[in-house]
Parts: C-alpha cells; structure tokens; sequence
C-alpha cells in the first residue's frame, strides 16, 4: 500500500455551499490556480449539472489548471453524467464523481427505494460513466451510518464495475473516530478486490470530529482525504486541508505524507477566506490569528528561550513570517524586554522593573497592549535618537487633482526633498519619502485609530514595514492624519537607518 495521501480539494463544490459564499468564474479559477500551486492532487471543480454557472465553471478551471485531476460531481443518473464529461472536455486529466445513498435513512426515506436496487443503480452508475472517462470515483452517501455488510457489497459491485476510487463519506458527522476508522478497515479486510482501487474519506464535521475521524480512516488504510481550505462547507464543514496535512508532517513517526507545499496553506487559506468573505475564527487551528500566538507569560517565556517548549509547528512551514508575542496583563518581563528591545528600547533590570510595574497597571484597564501604549509608558525622552526628522509635508488632492506630495526630511543635519504622486496623498508622501531614502520597503500594515470622536479627533497611526525579511514598526499621534501617517512611516524607517 502506497505511503502517500491522496489530497482531494473540494473547496469549490462542497465548500462553496456555505450560505452567502458563493463565487463567480473568474473566482474559481482564481481559486483553482493557488489550489494547484499548493499541490493539491485533485480538486473537486462543481456540480455541471446544477447550474449553468457551475458547469462553465467546470470548463474554465479545466482550462487554466493542468497539473491536478479536474473532477466533477453528479448524482446516480445518466444524464448528469453526461454533462459532467462534457464540461470536463478540456481537463488534462479527468474524473467523474458519481454516487448515491446507501444508509437505511438515504434508501428508504430519500430515495425510497430498496437496497437491492440501489446496488444495481451505483452499478450502473459507475459502468455508464466508465464510457467517458478512465477515472471514475463512485461515493457511498451517508456510509457513515450505513451497515458495514451491505457498504462493503456495494463497494466491491462498484469496483469491479470499474470505480478507480471509492468514496466513504460521513455526510452527517455522526461517527465517533474510533467507529469510522473500523468501518475502513472492515472494508479493507472484506471486500476482495478492494487493491483494485483507492479508498477515499469525506467526513463532515456536525459533531467537530471530521479530522479526527478522517485521520482514522486514513490510519485504517484509506488513501485519499477530502478536505477544503479553513475547513468550509455545509452546515459545520468539512475536514480541514491545514489540519490533516500538518497533522501527518508533524507526525513523523506516521510513514505517510502529502504533496502539499505546505509554505503555501496560509496564503491560500487567506485568498478563500477573502473571495468567500468568511472571515477564519481566531482560535482556528494552523490558520487562525491566534494558531501562533502566545499571552500567558509562562509561555511567552517559553517560546523566547526555544520555540517548541510550546510550539510543535514552525510557523514559517505553512508560510507565517513569525510567533507573536501578545502583551496583556499576563505577560511576564520577558515579552515586555523583548517587544521594548524590537521597538529599539534597551533597559537595565531596575529601569525594566518599573516599567514593567507601570505596565501591569495599564494591562489591567486595556484587554491588549500596543506598541504606542509601551511607547506612552516609557515617555518619548527614553527613545533612541533618530537620525531621519520629517521638516516638511505639502500635498495636493481634491476630486480632479492629481495627488501629489513635496517631502523635506533632516538626516543627519542635511534637508533632502522629492515630490511624488500617489494613488492618493498618503501614498504619494510615502513614495516621496521612499525617492529620498533609497531603500527598498515594504508596507506590510497601515492602521488608523481614533482616540475620541469628532472632526478633530487625535489619531493614532501604526505602521508596520518590511526591509531585507526584518519587519519595523512606527507610531505617531496627530489631528492632521496625513502628517500623522508619514511621520509613523519615518518613524519605522528612522529604525533601519
């Protein structure tokens, strides 16, 4: 039996039936395109048959993507076969996903049928699509709850019918792990020509057990998982691509992997949460704002002195820069010295210890603590000198005004000047400034906050830049928030120089 994983995408069909987050062509193959760059084996491209929309769909990524098997869904029926063979005419590599109930519930209540004539129905199913396409996976809805005897039958009919692949989903999320993982190794010892083709999982998550429970079934000897990006999809979802992946790299004791370049998960998890507008919960595992963030001072401490005291993953392998150390009132002395000294604060122990005291204080009134708050707290006579001063700021804007923006600033007691336009002042000032420094920066995060409220409201501007991999941060405080913005965009710059 093969060591590798099958990955088997599935984010746009049974993810995209999330409520609300649905996406248009040019989003699917959008889509598609980081899905192959993530090294996806197949991705699951719609359901031809159930709109015209999708069935384009299904054209176009066949079109654009080469290197993943293009797949499509239908149901046990003829004429969605058909469809989907002709929307997959352009796929280099091609399947047909074909399938129907097998549970107690789908044959007697969904189907009304009986289980003899559901078998000849997948049998049929399968051997009809066998007639446009090599590679055929046939699904077993609801094999989760079905009787593992009558599973198995229909399994075997379907393989030798033809079905390179077969599908055991746990459409509902009923199974407990350890029950979905004997119901693949039942198969696996009772279907005899079950070597003749590749079993799959697709589990749900209504219970939250999907990854567990397709981690099972993969221990138990199924070779494909099917999965989406953040986990998405009907109801509670489905199996998280991030989790499983990163589950059996972590793991490497388990002798099984995937082709998935996993610097990559973060990137495409960010584009699908983007397009679908459906935001990542912060707690969310691999991916969420707080998978590698650290409060409690216990850990933080930890973490400064050796990342895997309390990290088991390098964010760095699914493409996170960095850890973050996130000050509150449970910080200790240690994330307080090492934010200070990224800041480019340097104290002696009895200096820290007062700062550290006035710290705790204002921990107990704010839920977090950002870098203006330390910078408040140590007063601005403590910051280092800088050697880049803004002199002079003028801009021109207005509705049908180029932006433009003349910029003066002193380093090291010489006046340099440029003007620059923009997409709008502040990106002209910042294009000025970037002419005058003649270093290549990024603009990694640009954040504006009221203090109060009105028209003359004292705002506070972060700004957070990339040079050379090593991020700088700036702050500033203004009523004029344009001043504001480049004066916080120098104040960064001021600590490459």
């Amino acid at each position: 039996m093969s060591d590798k994983i099958i990955v088997f995408d599935t984010t746009l069909r049974d993810g995209e039936q999330v409520p609300g987050c649905q996406l248009n062509t040019v989003e699917k193959i959008e889509v598609a395109k980081a899905l192959e760059s993530l090294g996806v084996d197949v991705i699951e491209a719609g359901f031809p048959i159930s709109s015209p929309g999708d069935f384009q769909s299904v054209v176009e990524i066949s079109k654009a993507v080469s290197k993943p098997v293009i797949c499509g869904l239908t149901r046990a029926i003829e004429k969605d076969i058909e469809v989907a063979a002709e929307a997959l005419q352009y796929a280099k590599r091609k399947r047909i996903h074909t399938g129907i109930g097998t549970s107690p519930y789908h044959i007697k209540y969904k189907l009304n049928s009986t289980p003899d004539k559901i078998l000849e129905r997948a049998v049929a199913a399968v051997k009809y699509a066998k007639k446009f396409v090599e590679d055929v996976e046939f699904y077993a809805e609801d094999a989760g709850r079905s009787d593992n005897a009558y599973l198995a039958k229909v399994v075997e009919a379907v393989i030798a019918a033809g079905a390179t692949v077969v599908n055991i989903p746990d459409t509902t999320g009923y199974c407990l792990p350890h029950e979905f993982g004997e119901k693949i190794r039942y198969l696996m010892e009772h279907v005899s020509n079950v070597h003749k083709a590749v079993i799959s999982t697709h589990c749900h998550n209504d219970l939250g057990m999907a990854t567990a429970n397709t981690i099972e079934g993969v221990l138990n000897g199924a070779r494909q998982v099917e999965v989406t990006i953040n986990g998405i999809g009907e109801r509670a979802g489905n199996t998280s691509l991030e989790e499983v992946v990163m589950i059996l790299k972590s793991h490497k004791d388990l002798p099984l992997h995937t082709d998935i370049n996993t610097k990559q998960i973060y990137k495409t998890s960010r584009l699908v949460s983007s397009l679908m507008n459906m935001p990542v919960q912060p707690n969310k595992a691999i991916v969420g704002r707080n998978a590698f963030a650290h409060s409690s001072g216990i850990h933080q401490d930890g973490v400064l002195k050796n990342r895997e005291n309390y990290e088991i993953i390098n964010p760095k392998d699914v493409g996170i820069k960095e850890s973050s150390i996130e000050l509150t009132a449970r910080s200790g002395r240690a994330a307080l010295k090492h934010r200070l000294k990224i800041l480019g604060y340097s104290f002696a122990r009895k200096e820290l210890d007062k700062i550290y005291d006035r710290f705790l204080a204002l921990a107990d009134k704010k839920k977090d603590i950002k870098d203006d708050d330390l910078r408040a707290l140590i007063g601005k006579a403590t910051r280092k000198d800088h050697k880049i001063h803004l002199e002079l700021l003028q801009v021109v804007c207005g509705k049908s005004a180029v932006p433009m923006a003349t910029v003066q600033l002193k380093i090291n007691d010489e006046i340099h000047s440029a003007t620059a336009s923009g997409n709008g002042p502040i990106d002209a000032a910042f294009t000025a400034v970037k002419q005058i420094i003649k270093r290549k920066v990024h603009l990694e995060e640009f954040l504006i906050q009221a203090i109060t409220r009105g028209s003359d409201d004292l705002g506070k501007v972060h700004v957070q830049i990339e040079n050379r991999g090593t991020l700088y941060y700036g702050f500033s405080a203004s009523t004029d928030i344009i001043t504001g913005a480049v004066e916080a965009f120098v104040d960064a710059i001021s600590k490459i120089i």
